[in-house]
């Protein structure tokens, strides 16, 4: 018999996989590749596995050609496969005349989405929805009801788009489905609600937060994607320039002070915190976080999920850990007086205090601190070094060309001498005609320098401080986006849009 170590997509023929249901692929451990001259050629691991096969060819009036392959890779070649095929449209047809009150179908949990195909239809169009956002690898779905309609919309690298338009008949059906899943209570529609979902998607774990407010129109949903699977990026890994990468690592070595990254919200904030803390994480360390919520379980490190409801907040979620005896604390953020006086406390008495504050740009960081009402002496004292970062969408590499630039792209990058070419995507199967495949990260990293402490202390504002930070070699945000589009990873256009910096004419 012959043998395959691995299944490309390209060795398999999509009408074959018509023939078959995921549980029966699964439970039997085959994956029918093609034809060739008369013969149905599939994978299999075992006797199962060819008994299928046999009975496959028979009902096609094919001979059977088993191939040998390793159990664990068939699985992975059949969620893959199986995957890849969206359900959406097929569940928006049979949903039409449908009684909608089956939405209350119990869930079981942790049952693989793929797998459901005999469900009531609403409850197949939410699986359908989830199993799409997962292929697409969005971060969040937006279930928006209208006076006539609903939108759902994913966000796809940073970007939202449109993916359907149901009726408004199924609304309250939708949302009732969603809340039942998550836990949450289906006859409340005055309050606002959040919930979570645990569930299996193609054989990968996802964790989905749910957030549902009440709105004019009827109740708005927002659930938020987390796949465990896609593994937490190390400091390396994130798109830091040599230089700053070198800094924040010297920053990390120290035994006492705040480090903050700042952005807004989905800049990738939490990412970076978390990749600090792989590096941070040691036997001889004691490594504490809180954090709304916990979004990936790191091995080693005490976390902390807050929950306002019985008074669990960052505030005394952040003092109770220093009761525990922490070398590193991660705060998710601070938010108020309350735990930003802690932090600076913890910092000064020996502990290194990681958090994230939301402001445009690194040196705003301490003036926050000190508007919230922190002593400007004392975030002077406590603040060790300030990265602040957006996130931009990288320029597809299969499809990537040059191009000359314009007088008013040179005049955005405001280099001497001026690059001869740019580059952009121009749209493909592999980026789905976007030009873009993937995200980095653009930052500017701000060490508080004695000079620097000073003009805290003093109460300088942020644009003096960014001023005499630049003399002194500081590279604002501009710097780090204008390399990487010299270098082709990114696109002028798409810096601006997560910096909102104009083009100077």
């Amino acid at each position: 018999m012959e043998t395959i170590d691995i299944i490309n997509d390209e060795d398999i023929e999509n009408g074959l996989i018509e023939k078959i249901s995921l549980p029966f692929a699964k439970g039997n451990v085959f994956l029918p590749l093609r034809i060739e001259n008369d013969e149905l050629l599939a994978a299999v691991a075992g006797s199962r596995g060819i008994f299928a096969l046999r009975d496959l060819a028979r009902s096609l009036n094919l001979k059977p050609r088993p191939v040998q392959a390793e159990e664990k890779v068939i699985i992975e070649a059949i969620n893959r496969i199986f995957s890849r095929t969206s359900r959406v449209d097929e569940a928006m047809g049979v949903i039409k005349g449908e009684d909608l009150s089956l939405v209350a179908t119990e869930f079981e949990s942790p049952k693989d989405l793929l797998e459901l195909t005999e469900e009531a239809p609403i409850i197949r169009l939410l699986n359908a929805l989830l199993m799409e956002a997962a292929k697409e690898k969005a971060s969040d779905i937006h279930i928006e009801p209208y006076e006539k309609g609903i939108d759902v919309r994913f966000r796809v690298d940073g970007i939202l788009k449109k993916v359907l338009a149901p009726p408004k008949i199924i609304h309250d059906a939708l949302i009732s489905r969603i809340k039942i899943i998550a836990g949450l209570d289906i006859a409340e529609k005055r309050l606002p609600q959040d919930g979570r979902i645990q569930l299996l998607v193609g054989g990968k774990s996802i964790d989905i937060r749910v957030s549902i407010i009440p709105t004019a129109l009827g109740e708005r949903a927002v659930l938020r994607l987390l796949d465990r699977h896609s593994g937490i990026l190390s400091l390396e890994m994130l798109g830091l320039a040599d230089s700053l990468l070198l800094s924040l690592k010297n920053a990390l070595s120290r035994h006492n002070g705040i480090i903050l990254v700042t952005g807004p919200t989905g800049s990738g904030k939490t990412t970076t915190l978390y990749a600090s803390l792989i590096r941070l994480n040691t036997e001889d360390r004691n490594i504490i976080t809180v954090e709304d919520p916990v979004e990936y379980q790191l091995s080693g490190i005490g976390q902390m999920h807050v929950n306002p409801k019985i008074g669990l907040t960052f505030s005394t979620g952040l003092r109770s850990i220093l009761r525990q005896d922490p070398d590193i604390m991660m705060v998710g953020e601070i938010r108020d007086l309350e735990t930003a006086e802690i932090a600076v406390h913890a910092s000064l008495t020996g502990h290194l205090v990681l958090s994230t504050l939301h402001t445009n740009d690194a040196p705003s960081a301490a003036t926050r601190l000190i508007d919230m009402g922190i002593e400007p002496f004392l975030v002077a004292s406590s603040l060790v070094c300030v990265l602040a970062q957006r996130l931009v969408r990288v320029i597809c590499p299969f499809c990537k060309e040059p191009y000359e630039p314009s007088k008013q792209e040179l005049t955005y990058l405001r280099m001497d001498p001026p690059p001869a070419l740019l580059y952009h995507g121009k749209g493909c199967d592999k980026c789905l005609g976007k030009g873009y495949l993937g995200r980095t990260g653009i930052y500017e990293l701000l060490e508080i320098t004695p000079a620097i402490r000073t003009m805290i202390s003093e109460r300088r504002d942020a644009q003096y401080i960014k001023s005499a930070a630049v003399r002194a070699g500081f590279k604002p945000l501009h710097n780090n986006a204008a390399d990487k589009i010299i270098k082709g990873i990114t696109t002028i256009e798409e810096v601006m849009r997560v910096t909102l910096r104009e083009v100077e004419v």
